[in-house]
């Protein structure tokens, strides 16, 4: 595991690449962290993928500045659907792709804010599998989704950011014929698949529903790697 640089056309990237044991190629994950950044809890997500047998790169969008200077900027480009962060996520792609270790098939998990990013790169970039965990929809999904690659996604049924967006979305896939898993997790918040940590202590963590449904959380990972082994690690074989 180790801190890399990225080239871009902004200037470098900075990124954490998690490598599995053994020897490649191994298919690609680009991981793209929740609001708070490339936070420890970040780079073990990586780390999972790569102990399942996936070369994982966690970019830091916010290139080590603080999240909250940040934070408002990556929203303005997911809603907007364009902009600098979109060119950084198709960066780690391009160079995760071309790696000697790499097969050239790579996939995308995002959480939260990175959720609604992976939403929107999967139509627009070379993905061939995305995982999207609680992420925000776009204005128009269906226009938004229409070529995806395949789609696997989580929501918690009390995340009050995010009431209905998994049924919209599941209707927004199948309108536009993408193979497709969504579940939403009743009594369940938002953040449920990781060990998020409430920035602003507990108002932050009732207002969101973090820490609610947990128990959730195998599940949700089992069907991501499910989701990823049938639609990226079994293309390359």
């Amino acid at each position: 595991m180790a801190d890399i640089v990225i080239p871009a056309d902004a200037g470098e990237l900075p990124g954490y690449l998690a490598v599995p044991e053994g020897e490649g190629p191994w298919p690609g994950v680009v991981v793209l962290f929740e609001a708070l950044g490339a936070t420890e809890d970040m780079r073990e997500q990586a780390d999972r993928f790569a102990a399942r047998g996936y070369l994982a790169l966690l970019p830091d969008l916010y290139r080590g500045a603080p999240w909250l200077r940040c934070v408002t900027k990556a929203m303005r480009d997911m809603r907007a659907g364009r902009g600098a962060t979109y060119d950084a996520i198709e960066a780690a792609r391009a160079w995760l792709a071309g790696r000697d270790d790499c097969t050239g098939d790579v996939g995308v998990c995002g959480f939260c804010l990175g959720g609604g990013f992976a939403l929107v790169a999967a139509a627009r970039y070379d993905f061939q599998a995305a995982a999207v965990n609680y992420g925000i929809l776009p204005r128009r999904p269906e226009e938004a989704l229409r070529g995806a690659c395949p789609i696997v996604a989580s929501y918690g049924g009390a995340d009050p950011t995010l009431r209905g967006a998994a049924g919209k979305l599941e209707r927004a896939l199948e309108a536009v014929d993408v193979p497709h898993d969504v579940k939403e997790y009743p009594a369940t918040g938002h953040g449920f698949l990781t060990e998020t940590v409430a920035p602003f202590g507990p108002v932050t963590r009732i207002a969101f529903g973090l820490g609610k449904g947990r128990e959730n959380a195998p599940d949700g990972w089992d069907r991501i790697f499910a989701f990823f082994g049938e639609h990226l690690k079994e293309s390359t074989t």
